[in-house]
């Protein structure tokens, strides 16, 4: 009975140890922390599409608008450039504002060519989605209150026309899902 009891005793001190061994830390964000990992998180979701290209040039869109959102327009240069040698010789136009972003550190003049880029790329996402859903954005005050289109694959608006100045200007003009 009396070596039960030390077995008991000698298992439980030994259990005890090795549970205490792994050290449990717990990391609690503030909501500033929070809200700034949100901004920085492209928002790229299940969306599919007819052909490989066309996903390829949807992902690299979607990070070009978030770096427009963030006003990094080192990182819209990387991104474009990257994009730019996305394209097959039938999508000339769209390789040529690509290539154009790429070579410019003017965000002024990478968002506008954004939105150029928009205007020729959006009918192209809407047509080969074969899965999921993406947003049609519209911004009325983009460029002197001529207003601009753009697409995202969440509904919550991220404004890549004016950056950090009003980052929730814009609403949904369309949804399509298929």
């Amino acid at each position: 009975m009396k070596s039960l009891f030390n077995t008991t005793i000698i298992f439980l001190v030994f259990t005890s140890f090795i549970g205490c061994k792994e050290k449990q830390t717990v990391e609690i964000n503030t909501p500033e922390e929070v809200k700034e990992e949100k901004k920085m998180t492209a928002d790229i979701a299940d969306e599919h599409f007819i052909d490989g290209m066309t996903g390829k040039i949807w992902h690299n869109y979607l990070e070009i608008k978030m770096a427009l959102t963030l006003s990094d327009a080192d990182q819209v240069q990387d991104i474009a450039n990257v994009m730019a040698g996305t394209f097959s010789q039938e999508r000339a136009e769209m390789k040529s504002l690509a290539q154009q972003m790429s070579e410019t550190d003017d965000i002024e003049v990478q968002r506008e060519l954004f939105a150029k880029f928009t205007e020729i790329a959006g009918p192209m996402f809407e047509d080969a989605l074969s899965g999921g859903t993406i947003y049609k954005k519209f911004c009325p005050m983009a460029f002197d209150n001529k207003g601009a289109y753009w697409y995202a694959s969440i509904e919550e608006i991220s404004n890549p026309y004016f950056g950090d100045k009003m980052p929730e200007c814009g609403t949904v003009e369309k949804t399509i899902s298929k």
